[in-house]
Order: C-alpha cells, then structure tokens, then sequence
C-alpha cells in the first residue's frame, strides 16, 4: 500500500488523531460488513509515508482479490492506496515474516525552498557534501549496535544488520536510503540528521562512526522532520510472499513525488 502521511498522526491507532490504520480499517469494513483488524510492517510515524507498506489481514470475501483491492480502494481516502493483494501461507505476519525494510529520505538542497515538494523533503539550502555524507552511510553496513541512532519495542535488541546504506544526488534533491533487516524508532531521522551534519561540514566521517560506536542518542544532533521519510518496501522470502516491485536501481532514479 502507499499514502501521503502528511495529514495522519502516524500508522497504528490513537486515542486521538487521524491514522492510516484508522482509515484502512473503516474502509475494509464497509466492504465486507464486519470489522478487520490489519497488521502492518512498520508503524510510520506521523507526517511520515510510504511507498510499499505491507499489511496482513484475515478476512471472509467471497470474490476476486481484484474486486477486493477495487472495493477496497473506493472506500478510502485519496491520500491511502491499496496498490495490491496477495494471500499468503497460515502464519505470515506482515511484521515479523518480513527479512527486511528499505527506508528513503529526500532532501531539497537548493537556496529557495520549493513549496510544491515541502510536503515530501526537507529544506537544507546550505550545499551538501553528497559524497562524504555517502562515504559516512557506508561506515553502517554490516552488523552494528545502533543504540545511538533509536530505541527499540521494550526488551529488544539495539543491534540491527544494515544491507544497504547509500548517499545520492539528482539535481536538486539529495536522497539517503537504508535497507536493513529493522529499523528502531526513530532510526531513520536521527541517521539523516547526522549525514547532514556531515554534508554541512560541522560533523566528521570518524566523529560520525565515533558517535554510532559510542551508542549513546545524546551525542546525535537531533532528527529529520518526519516528511522527508518514506517507507520505500518490505521484503520477505520469495515462498512467502513475491510480487512484482521496483527494484533498488529504479528507485534511484526516481522522486518520490510527482
């Protein structure tokens, strides 16, 4: 699925506030006359969105996932999409099934802000250093302790096996992508927020390494603004669950914004 999350107070469910949760789940319940609980891969945060959230559900429907998806589709708000359906073996879980998660900022590095993509970057107009901020992403593949960059679900581990991790420039806009097997709370924002100290100068590749080997948040900068985030695909293994989905080399050439 994909949504523009610039209007939701993040995915799962609130006591108040607008959710993408919220908004599936009212949808899916007009169609099949009952209520549905879904499960996603990832709770986005707030003003955070996605290209390829995945969510599992159990539900009785008679027809075509077709008609499913169509149905689906007609009683949501323009800003969610159901892009497809699959069924799945008993016991997938969109969470806990997956064997990884590809995140995507965007950056709009240009002296004037852009008010046509501010929904979608985040506004650096002081010139970024691409390749060093790229050189800094690279220091993270590989198996870390990345206490530094978030917290984890109570309990949990803070080491996390990053697949990817990559710096790039088109144009105007600068994207960072990481692809790991999870991410903790907040990780992504506050690993942007440290690459553009990077890019500006005022941080260092080996203080950038120096402040994930100390795993302590208090030396990271702060965090990103939540817009520039985007939960780009889930990955899981091919027996389980395979659908046709850009590959990375096709997301880098492309915005995640018309």
């Amino acid at each position: 699925m994909e949504y523009d999350g610039t209007d939701y107070a993040g995915f799962q469910l609130q006591k108040r506030g607008r959710t993408v949760q919220g908004e599936l789940e009212k949808g899916l319940a007009t169609v099949v006359g009952s209520p549905v609980r879904v499960v996603a891969a990832g709770r986005t945060d707030a003003g955070v969105h996605a290209w390829g959230q995945v969510v599992h559900l159990r539900v009785a429907w008679s027809h075509g996932l077709s008609d499913l998806q169509r149905a689906w589709n007609a009683n949501l708000p323009q800003d969610v999409a159901i892009r497809a359906l699959a069924r799945v073996p008993e016991g997938f879980h969109a969470r806990f099934s997956a064997r990884s998660r590809t995140y995507r900022y965007q950056i709009n590095n240009e002296p004037v802000r852009s008010p046509l993509v501010a929904r979608y970057t985040w506004h650096v107009r002081r010139p970024l250093d691409v390749a060093r901020m790229d050189e800094a992403c690279s220091t993270l593949i590989g198996r870390h302790d990345l206490a530094a960059l978030g917290r984890p679900p109570s309990g949990e581990s803070t080491v996390r096996e990053v697949l990817r991790a990559r710096c790039w420039t088109t144009g105007r806009l600068v994207f960072l992508e990481v692809e790991a097997d999870a991410f903790l709370q907040h990780m992504m924002r506050r690993l942007v927020a440290m690459a553009a100290e990077v890019g500006l100068g005022r941080l260092t590749v080996t203080g950038f390494v120096d402040i994930i080997r100390a795993r302590d948040p208090r030396g990271v900068p702060g965090m990103a603004p939540p817009n520039g985030l985007f939960l780009m695909a889930v990955r899981y293994d091919p027996e389980v669950l395979q659908w046709s989905l850009p590959s990375p080399e096709t997301w880098q050439k492309e915005s995640c914004f018309a």
